[in-house]
C-alpha cells in the first residue's frame, strides 16, 4: 500500500506549511482519536481564488479553490498527526462553503474539488460524509472554505 506521501508525490502535490489562522481560533482541535480541522481557505503558493463562483470565478476556477482548501486540509492534519499522514485512519467529514452568485447552483461540484483529493491521497479511507452549502459571503472574499472531521491512530 502506498504512503499518502507517496500518493500525493504522484499527484505532483507538494504540501506547503501550515497556514496560520486569520482570527481568533486554532487551526485544529483533538479529542481522542477525532481531530477537527478549522475553515481552510481557496489559497495557495499560485495563487488565491477569491470572488463569487457564477459571478467573478469561473467552475472550473472554484473547484481548483476547492482543491487548494484540500491541501491546505492536508497540512493541518499533517501537524495533528506529527508530521505522518499515515496515522490518518479516515476523514470522516466535509464542510463545504462555496461564496455562490445568486443563480449558481452547482455548490456540490465545486466542494467535489476537496473530495476528489482526500479520496486521491487516502484511498477508501478518504472517503466521507459531506456538506455543501452556498453562502453570500466568506472570509476576506475568498470563494471557498472547507473545514474537516477526522479520525487519527493513537
Amino acid at each position: 500500500m502506498l504512503s499518502v506521501a507517496n500518493r500525493l508525490a504522484q499527484l505532483g502535490i507538494v504540501l506547503p506549511d501550515t497556514a496560520s489562522p486569520i482570527a481568533n481560533y486554532v487551526p485544529f482541535t483533538r479529542s481522542g482519536r477525532t481531530v477537527y480541522v478549522s475553515g481552510q481557505l481557496s489559497k495557495g503558493a499560485e495563487g488565491d481564488v477569491r470572488g463569487v463562483v457564477g459571478v467573478d470565478v469561473t467552475r472550473e476556477q472554484a473547484v481548483h479553490g476547492a482543491r487548494l482548501c484540500g491541501i491546505n486540509l492536508l497540512c493541518q492534519l499533517r501537524a495533528a498527526c506529527g508530521g505522518n499522514l499515515d496515522r490518518v485512519t479516515r476523514i470522516l467529514k466535509l464542510g463545504g462553503f462555496v461564496q455562490a452568485g445568486p443563480m449558481f447552483d452547482a455548490v456540490p461540484a465545486i466542494v467535489d474539488g476537496a473530495s476528489d483529493l482526500m479520496v486521491a491521497a487516502f484511498g477508501d479511507r478518504g472517503r466521507h460524509a459531506r456538506s455543501a452549502v452556498g453562502v453570500f459571503r466568506l472570509p476576506l472574499g475568498y470563494a471557498v472554505e472547507i473545514d474537516a472531521i477526522a479520525e487519527i491512530a493513537a
